[in-house]
């Protein structure tokens, strides 16, 4: 076995880690290990809540791990938080609220609201949406329509949000602190580890930042091409343990 060259590895958890069915293979745990056993620390950064990864962390253990797109970061006792003004909230609630059609779901600090029921995410729902804000902690509000394509879905945004796009279909927006790149820096001071030091694995818009600035970036073989073309590597897709495939190697130097 080689001496394994960085200090960290960083996984986004859907479509890159976990395969289309959810699942993490044996070996893609056995390597995981294997870059643990070899002194790197292991770390996580996806748009899920907590409640929505714990399984996976039972199975794992992840050094740290930063939740909702950067929105809650995770170090051992330490949590660091990245909310949604009340006032931008309610602001941004009532937009969506007046959009007919539109399903709108709402992460706060007692689980997820939503306008409608949504049952692979089993939400609260609620028919007062935007009487969350002032009431609740907000870390993430979710917009998607089922007639309206999200590139048309307009918004008067206020300045310290912003929007992402997942999977293509589904607008996420938060306070502009709560980004992947700061849960990462977060995760990486918390441990005297430099950007550089760091590898991370990705496929889609909100892995752009951490895939152009850490010490290596790496993206799966079903990134979005937007994705794929920023990348220092592109290794297999999700569904052949793409992630594995690519630190077996460096773990074997």
């Amino acid at each position: 076995m080689g001496l394994f060259p960085y200090r960290a590895v960083i996984v986004d958890f859907d479509r890159t880690l976990l395969r289309t069915d959810k699942s993490i293979s044996d070996h893609t745990i056995r390597v995981l290990r294997e870059c643990c056993q070899s002194g790197a620390r292991l770390f996580a950064a996806t748009a899920r809540p907590e409640r929505a990864i714990q399984a996976y962390c039972d199975t794992i253990a992840f050094d740290a791990v930063t939740t909702l797109n950067g929105a809650r970061t995770i170090v051992g006792d330490d949590v660091y938080e990245a909310l949604i003004s009340n006032r931008s909230a309610e602001y941004v609630l009532q937009q969506l609220n007046a959009m007919e059609g539109a399903v709108i779901s709402v992460e706060t600090g007692s689980g997820l609201y939503a306008s409608i029921d949504i049952p692979v995410w089993q939400p609260t729902v609620t028919d007062d949406i935007c009487s969350l804000a002032g009431q609740e902690k907000i870390y993430k509000i979710l917009v998607s329509h089922p007639q309206i394509p999200i590139s048309r879905i307009c918004l008067d945004l206020p300045e310290d949000l912003y929007t992402t796009v997942a999977d293509q279909k589904l607008i996420q927006i938060m306070s502009k602190e709560a980004t992947k790149w700061n849960g990462i820096l977060r995760m990486l001071e918390s441990f005297q580890i430099q950007t550089e030091q760091a590898i991370y694995f990705g496929d889609d818009n909100d892995d752009t930042e951490p895939i152009m600035k850490c010490g290596c970036g790496v993206a799966v073989g079903n990134a979005l091409p937007s994705v794929l073309g920023i990348a220092d590597y592109i290794t297999e897709s999700n569904d052949e343990d793409g992630v594995a495939a690519f630190l077996s190697g460096l773990i074997k130097g």
